[in-house]
Formats: C-alpha cells, structure tokens, sequence
C-alpha cells in the first residue's frame, strides 16, 4: 500500500529540475558553500540528515535584526538554487530569517522525492533550527507554496505554539488538483484538507484567482476549515506562478508578520507580571521588485507537456 501511494505522489507532484540548478562545495575549513553566493548575503549552508537516511540541504539566511525565522517549502518544479533573489528580497522586506531546503532527490539533496521523505525532511530542517539556531516554535513561520503546503501543513499541526503559517497557492489534497473528488481517498496523498484542521496557530491563505493549475476553491476551502483565520489574499487575476510579481503579495505578507509582531508582544505582556513601579513605555518599503521569472518554470504541479 505505502508503495502504491508512493507511485502516485511521483506521478502528480514531483519534477526536480535536471540538472540541479546549484553546487554544494566544502571549503578547508569544512565550511559548506554555494559558489556564486558570496559571504556578503549572510547566508549558511547546510546539509542534514533525515530520519529517512537522506542527505538534504538547507540554507538559512541571517537577518541581524529578525523579528521571526521563515521556515519556506517550495514548490515542486523548483529547487532552492534558482530562488536565492526571492529569498533575499524577502528577508530584506519582512526582516525575517529565511530557512529554505530542498526535498530528497532536489537540487543536491540525496534520496528520492516522497511524500513521506518530504515530510521527514521537513522535521530534520526544524530540528536543526531548534539545535543549530536556538529557533523556538513561538518564533517560527511555515510558508508552504503549492506542494510545499504538505510538509508545511504536517508539521503546523504537530506545533501547538507555532507562531503562524503560510498557504501560498496551495493544494487540498493531490488527487483533488486533478478531480474535484469529495471524499478523500486512501491513495491520495498531502491530505491538507484533514491536517488544516489540526493546526492552531494563525493562517494566512494566498491565491490567486485565475490560477489554472490549482483552482482558487482549493485555498478558499482551506481558509475556511482553519481555526485562527487571518485575513485571506485573494490576488484578483494571479495564476499559480506569478503572485510574488503583485505589489499586494508583499503588502499583505508584511502586515501578517507585523500582526505575528503583535500577537508575541501582548503574549509576552500577559505573561510578564505587572512591575510596583510605573515604567514608561517604549514604542518600538523598500520596493518589493519582480523577481518571479525563475520561478515561473518551477511551480506547476503537473507540467502541462507531461503525462501522468
């Protein structure tokens, strides 16, 4: 049965660029590099092990004065080599820690893309956040883009303190990309449409609404079952590769990571007893540019000059 499942999940969600659009080098100082990324953008590599005995790799990309840490699952035409312009623009105008990684079996990633291994891979990347990083779940955003919206969704339920979560262009459920099915099959796999409502930190759903990949009720449907609602995008015209090239995707990116902002101050007021002495209070954009080009051949689901 896990091998059939595992058949089906090849077929519909998973095509890693060939050849892998970036390197991994080791310096002799046992540094990891990406040769074309220069130390300038504060970026660290990293290559981790997964409970599926894989090596996958991880880059984190250091802001000095971060408000969160960025845990981003691409999409599944993509691998993180073509998405380092994004990521920096992201973290520049978010002012976020941006952790991104490629599955098993993308870019120089080992193994083979599962949707079991995705979401083990996914947990060896939140593992080394909390170790490496001292990253804590009330720290921490997920942001799932399409197919990234499985191993997103798989471990936002299983963090009852995580700080938020991302659905940029996501899916109900694999089979439901290609059927409009109402039940949910055994075989199917990224059943988000079940683990949506497990999750209890704040969700923001992006989609746009002439997206032919992933129809628009997809990211409806999951506003719908979340539990802590936030205020959806629904980008008017957008398709499935292009919301980053609308000024409103960064807008309301931002005014969700300064609600996020928000929530942990008046957490953190709750939980700080009152001081016997008054104390005064202290009050604590660049232009988002189109950097999607790259990214437009990296998102569809099921490329249309492929047969399942």
């Amino acid at each position: 049965m896990g091998n059939v499942t595992s058949n089906v999940a090849a077929k519909l969600a998973f095509f890693p660029p060939d050849p892998p659009t970036y390197k991994v080098c080791g310096e002799e100082n046992g540094k990891l590099v990406m040769p074309g990324v220069t130390a300038d953008k504060n970026m660290d590599v990293n290559l981790i092990d997964t409970k599926g005995g894989n090596k996958i790799v991880a880059t984190f990309w250091r802001h000095p004065f971060a408000r969160f840490t960025l845990l981003y699952s691409h999409a599944n035409a993509a691998d993180i080599g073509q998405m380092h312009e994004l990521f920096y623009e992201l973290r520049a105008h978010l002012r976020v820690n941006i952790m991104s990684y490629d599955y098993s079996g993308y870019g120089a990633s080992s193994g083979k893309p599962t949707e079991l291994n995705t979401y083990y891979d996914i947990e060896a990347v939140y593992n080394c956040l909390q170790k490496e990083y001292g990253v804590k779940q009330e720290d921490l955003i997920l942001y799932g883009q399409s197919v990234g919206s499985g191993p997103t969704l798989h471990l936002a339920a299983r963090l009852p303190k995580l700080r938020g979560v991302v659905l940029h262009s996501a899916i109900l459920s694999g089979i439901r990309v290609l059927y409009p099915v109402k039940m949910t099959f055994w075989f199917d796999i990224f059943k988000n449409i079940d683990k949506i409502r497990r999750v209890t930190s704040p969700v923001l759903v992006m989609h746009g609404t002439n997206d032919e990949t992933v129809d628009w009720s997809h990211g409806k449907r999951l506003w719908e079952l979340s539990k802590e609602k936030y205020e959806p995008l629904w980008v008017k015209g957008g398709g499935h590769c292009n919301l980053e090239s609308y000024p409103e995707y960064i807008q309301h990116l931002n005014q969700f990571i300064n609600a996020m902002e928000m929530n942990s101050i008046r957490r953190s007021k709750q939980l700080t007893p009152n001081p016997s002495i008054t104390e005064p209070k202290h009050d604590k954009c660049l232009r988002f540019k189109k950097r999607v080009a790259a990214l437009k051949k990296g998102c569809c689901i099921v490329p249309k000059n492929r047969s399942s």
